[in-house]
C-alpha cells in the first residue's frame, strides 16, 4: 500500500514589489514625519539592525497585544510573511531594537514565543478584530471557519515575537 503524501502546508505570499512594496512603506514615512499617533498605537515602528549590513532599518508592524508588568511595556507583533522576514531574521540576531509607538520610543528586546502561545495569541486576537483575523489567515493560506480552534491552528504556525521594553537608568 502506497505512503500517504501529506498534504503541503500553507503558502505564504511573497513580499511585495514595485508600487505595492511602496504603498506598504507608506506608514514607516508618516511615522518619521510625527504622524504615529494617527494608528492609535495599533502599529508601531520598528527600528532594527539589519543582519547583513549592519545599518538601521525600519518596519511598520501591525500590534496584536500590548501589556505592562512589573513596570516594562511590552509589544506582541506577528511575522505574516513568516520565519523569512527579513525584519524577524535581523531580530534573531540581535534582538535589542527601538520601537515608535505614537511620538513615544522605546528600547526593546526581542523575545520569540513558543507555537502554544502563538496560538493561545491568535484565539484572542480572531474575536477583537475578526475582519483583520480572517484576511489575514486568508492571506497566508489558511481557511478558517471563525472558532477559536481554527485561530488557535492558524496562530501556531505564525511566528510572534514580544518586544520588552528595556530596563531603564533607575529601574
Amino acid at each position: 500500500m502506497p505512503e500517504p503524501v501529506p498534504l503541503p502546508g500553507p503558502q505564504r505570499p511573497p513580499p511585495p514589489t514595485g508600487v505595492r512594496r511602496a504603498a506598504a512603506r507608506l506608514p514607516v514615512h508618516m511615522f518619521r514625519a510625527g504622524l504615529g499617533p494617527l494608528f492609535r498605537g495599533r502599529l508601531l515602528l520598528l527600528v532594527h539592525t539589519g543582519r547583513a549590513s549592519g545599518l538601521s532599518r525600519r518596519t511598520v508592524i501591525e500590534v496584536v497585544e500590548s501589556a505592562t508588568a512589573d513596570g516594562r511595556r511590552s509589544w506582541t507583533v506577528a511575522s505574516g510573511f513568516g520565519p523569512g522576514a527579513d525584519w524577524y531574521r535581523n531580530l534573531l540576531r540581535t534582538p535589542h531594537a527601538t520601537v515608535q509607538v505614537g511620538r513615544g520610543f522605546h528600547a526593546v528586546t526581542a523575545h520569540f514565543l513558543p507555537a502554544e502561545e502563538g496560538g493561545e495569541l491568535m484565539a484572542r486576537y480572531a474575536p477583537r478584530h475578526p475582519r483583520t483575523a480572517r484576511r489575514l489567515s486568508a492571506f497566508m493560506g489558511f481557511t478558517v471557519d471563525g472558532g477559536a480552534e481554527d485561530y488557535r491552528r492558524v496562530g501556531e504556525s505564525i511566528p510572534f515575537v514580544r518586544l520588552v521594553e528595556s530596563p531603564g537608568p533607575g529601574r
